[in-house]
């Protein structure tokens, strides 16, 4: 059973993140062998406030709601 925890930024929509969910699924399903029903997707969703990478918050590095 599956439990793919995907973190990232706010902004994404449900369509992006529903294409994602199934090819992510899909992927599982198909390297790990198990069934599609045991494949588990969480987003966790942060502001882009609060996640920085290379000494920049990405809120001043691609704006509050870039999707980079």
């Amino acid at each position: 059973m599956p439990v793919i925890t995907v973190k990232l930024a706010k902004g994404r929509t449900i369509k992006q993140k529903q294409q994602f969910v199934e090819a992510i699924t899909n992927e599982a399903v198909k390297s790990l062998n198990v069934n599609k029903e045991w494949v588990t997707v969480i987003f966790d969703e942060y502001d882009r406030e609060n996640w920085a990478s290379n000494g920049q918050l990405h809120s001043l590095k691609f704006g509050e709601y870039s999707n980079f």
